[in-house]
């Protein structure tokens, strides 16, 4: 019997992402609140086949540990990583970088982010058609 996603998922899916910093959908779920010392929140994020994230950094640096699927990670100026489940991404303060799915995989991670007094996160452009095309066109064909 083959499973469903909502069987193998360690966490529930959470709320839809902002379309603002999204193309295409995401999901996310706020697993730790800013906490009481104000240092860091941790979210899994779902992103669905084709999803990637804005352009962004981040004042505090961030750790992104990937549970499920296949996606990319790249910095600016940098060819991309592709990521798998059990990979870990630590994510230096202030470079520019994005992330999401490929284009036929789903990729879920949790996201542990620092926060400063100018927040988690610096959001910046959408990451072009163009550039997650040649990503996607760049790796083996078998994904």
């Amino acid at each position: 019997m083959k499973s469903t996603e909502n069987e193998t998922a360690i966490f529930p899916k959470g709320e839809k992402a902002s379309a603002d910093y999204f193309i295409g959908t995401a999901w996310v779920n706020i697993l730790v609140p800013k906490d009481e010392t104000e240092c860091y929140s941790i979210g899994d994020v779902v992103f669905e086949p084709g999803c990637r994230n804005n352009w962004h950094t981040h004042p505090a640096g961030q750790i992104l540990l990937v549970t499920d699927g296949k996606g990319y990670y790249q910095e600016k100026g940098k060819p991309a990583r592709l990521l798998a489940k059990g990979d870990v991404v630590k994510i230096p303060s202030d470079l520019e970088h994005w992330h999401g799915a490929t284009r036929d995989n789903s990729l879920t991670h949790i996201a542990i982010s620092n926060i400063t007094k100018d927040g988690p996160v610096t959001w910046l452009q959408p990451v072009t058609d163009e550039e997650y095309n040649k990503v996607n066109d760049d790796q083996p064909n078998n994904l």
